[in-house]
């Protein structure tokens, strides 16, 4: 499924959070790696000094996707790069798309912490103008060689559509690589809307025994997908929340202590449940995990 993947640096620790994750996804699913480095004008003065940077990340993440490459008989991973320069968001989907990426891995924000990559500039572009699959590495303050390496449990939020199941085939090509736990997750609303008056609308809690009956029906639903998971030898648990969906998934996120989490950018209705701006924009402002996006 994932043949090439991209990285995007900017010449920051920060953007190189994401190399990590990039290597144990190209060692366990035995594809390549290209960096992309895009400057937003040509200045010569500087050529030089982006050249030198990307050759030395290069040969780093040739050594360290080493560590994770699970067939040792497979061809090594190919790490290469590429220097481009313009709008950086504009360059790094029109290079994804030229280049038949597979996945994107990039941090939200990279030099001077807010200034340049911040979701809502850089990333947040590259998410709404991609139609590749894109793993958001959230970038705090934390040195790279600090954070995580190992993806270990991932957690898939659905809605029961079709259009968030489109995640499914991702999680499932990856859970079988990396010999992760899935956990699948859905979230009942405990009241919903009802149009009293003209123009205007009330939250009515459901019932008690409709409440129930909702969770039994999610548990059934979260089963059934689930089946398909342990029938390819893949670990896989299901949990129902309560409550607002962005909430409750970045509580069980942080609860259960989950390595990623995967989500389509809609569901219901095209943008009335999952679309980015709402449920997906939600978790990754407020959410700490790393956030896996598989356009509908």
């Amino acid at each position: 499924m994932y043949e090439k993947i991209l990285v995007p640096l900017d010449g920051s620790d920060l953007a190189e959070i994401a190399l990590p994750y990039a290597e144990e996804l190209a060692g366990a699913l035995g594809c390549d790696i290209t960096l992309i480095h895009v400057s937003e004008s040509a200045d010569e003065k500087y050529e030089n000094m982006h050249q030198l940077y990307i050759e030395k990340i290069v040969e780093a993440t040739i050594q360290d996707a080493e560590k994770f490459r699970k067939n040792k008989r497979a061809k090594k991973i190919k790490v290469s790069s590429v220097h481009l320069t313009g709008h950086v968001a504009e360059q790094i989907v029109d290079y994804a798309d030229k280049e038949n990426i597979g996945l994107i891995v990039m941090t939200t924000h990279g030099r001077s912490g807010i200034r340049r990559w911040i979701l809502g500039n850089v990333a947040a572009k590259v998410v709404r103008a991609t139609d590749r699959p894109i793993a958001l590495i959230r970038a705090k303050d934390t040195p790279p060689e600090a954070r995580a390496e190992r993806i270990n449990k991932i957690l898939v939020p659905l809605d029961g559509s079709k259009a968030s199941e489109v995640v499914i085939p991702h999680v499932s090509e990856l859970a079988s690589k990396l010999k992760a736990e899935v956990v699948l997750f859905q979230v009942v609303a405990p009241s919903y809307f009802v149009y009293a008056i003209p123009g205007e609308a009330v939250l009515q809690p459901h019932s008690p025994e409709d409440l129930q009956n909702m969770i039994e029906n999610s548990k059934l639903y979260l089963d059934k997908v689930g089946a398909e998971f342990r029938d390819k030898g893949i670990e896989t648990t299901s949990e129902v929340g309560i409550g607002g969906p962005a909430e409750e998934i970045i509580r069980i996120a942080d609860e259960i202590q989950v390595d990623m989490v995967a989500m389509s950018t809609h569901g219901h209705s095209s943008i009335s449940l999952w679309a980015f701006g709402s449920n997906a924009d939600k978790v990754l402002h407020a959410g700490d995990t790393p956030v896996l996006l598989v356009r509908t």
